[in-house]
């Protein structure tokens, strides 16, 4: 058919679909006629390319394609000189408008160091938005020969360079987790920068992030409810009662009556004595006696640890509570 199998082009334009970020136009063996009207709609963008190279590129609006409005492709055609014939090029589009509500995680727990806790593995979540700020830039970068691109296929680089900038963030940073986790709008901002810093090499800006979560290992996080708890009670002596109210429920809850319940008063009743005892000082000679009275006694560690491990058995004493404190009292052998 040769000539005559060709089809000539005369309305370019793209009704993009959901998810969809860039398509090119199929072109095939078509050519554009002379005069073609071509139209971009708000929150897209043309470009046109000449034996595969940048030439021409349309913000929104209705183009009559001509010499006018093709300054680069009526120079490499000649057109100014009155050629007026189709010519091949080919069309991309691209999406320019925000898009949103694309969410973020840390697919494993960032290892940071901490000014409080040391070295910590934080997880975070949250929410972004981007878009194509420099079309020219993602199409060099990023589109090059596709030929359709969706938000799909770019959104696992963007949550991974996301969590690449918060560890960069975290970790530059002073701030102790408390006071971030606290300031959740202050980070937000920090990883927002951060991030939109690392995509502008391919042309894209994040206009929007925020940090939904930022979490720590359940270990560490009981720690810190532990502590909390202990700095609301104010001393041992409260703590000792807190714990001890807790043994009684625990006892009577798992043997389901007196038994139980007496079980939890002598591992109560334990716990108090220790207490009492001084487990803070465990090992310190006590108090110095009255002239002439009877000499100081010791505290014995290994005897101390001996009736905390019956308290842990018991449940009186958590693992890290014993663990703790037995690391305590060994140290005063040395």
């Amino acid at each position: 058919m040769g000539w005559f199998s060709k089809q000539l082009i005369d309305v370019i334009e793209w009704e993009e679909q959901p998810g969809q970020l860039a398509w090119r136009v199929p072109m095939e063996d078509n050519e554009i006629q002379y005069g073609a009207h071509l139209t971009v709609r708000d929150g897209q963008h043309a470009i046109f390319l000449d034996n595969g190279k940048l030439a021409d590129s349309f913000d929104p609006g209705l183009f009559k394609l001509d010499t006018q409005n093709l300054p680069i492709i009526t120079s490499l055609e000649n057109w100014a000189k009155g050629f007026e014939s189709p010519f091949k090029s080919d069309v991309t589009f691209f999406s320019t408008r925000e898009i949103t509500g694309l969410k973020w995680g840390t697919a494993q727990p960032i290892t940071v160091r901490d000014p409080e806790f040391g070295a910590i593995r934080i997880r975070a979540f949250g929410t972004y938005s981007f878009r194509i700020g420099d079309v020219e830039q993602f199409y060099r970068t990023t589109f090059a020969n596709l030929a359709e691109l969706w938000i799909n296929d770019i959104e696992p680089q963007m949550r991974s360079i996301i969590a690449t900038s918060l560890a960069a963030t975290l970790g530059s940073s002073d701030a102790a987790f408390l006071d971030l986790a606290a300031d959740q709008q202050k980070l937000s901002g920090l990883l927002r920068q951060a991030a939109d810093n690392a995509t502008d090499q391919w042309g894209i800006s994040i206009p929007t992030l925020f940090v939904e979560s930022l979490s720590l290992p359940e270990k560490v996080q009981e720690a810190i409810d532990s502590g909390s708890s202990m700095r609301a009670l104010g001393d041992l002596g409260q703590y000792a009662r807190f714990k001890a109210a807790d043994t009684l429920d625990e006892a009577a809850a798992a043997s389901g009556g007196a038994a139980g319940a007496g079980a939890g008063v002598a591992a109560a009743m334990a716990l108090g004595q220790v207490m009492n005892g001084g487990l803070m000082g465990a090992g310190a000679v006590a108090a110095q006696p009255a002239i002439g009275g009877p000499a100081p006694q010791q505290v014995d560690p290994l005897e101390m640890i001996e009736k905390l491990h019956k308290l842990h058995v018991a449940g009186a004493l958590s693992e890290e509570e014993f663990a703790a404190k037995k690391a305590e009292l060994l140290a005063r052998l040395g």
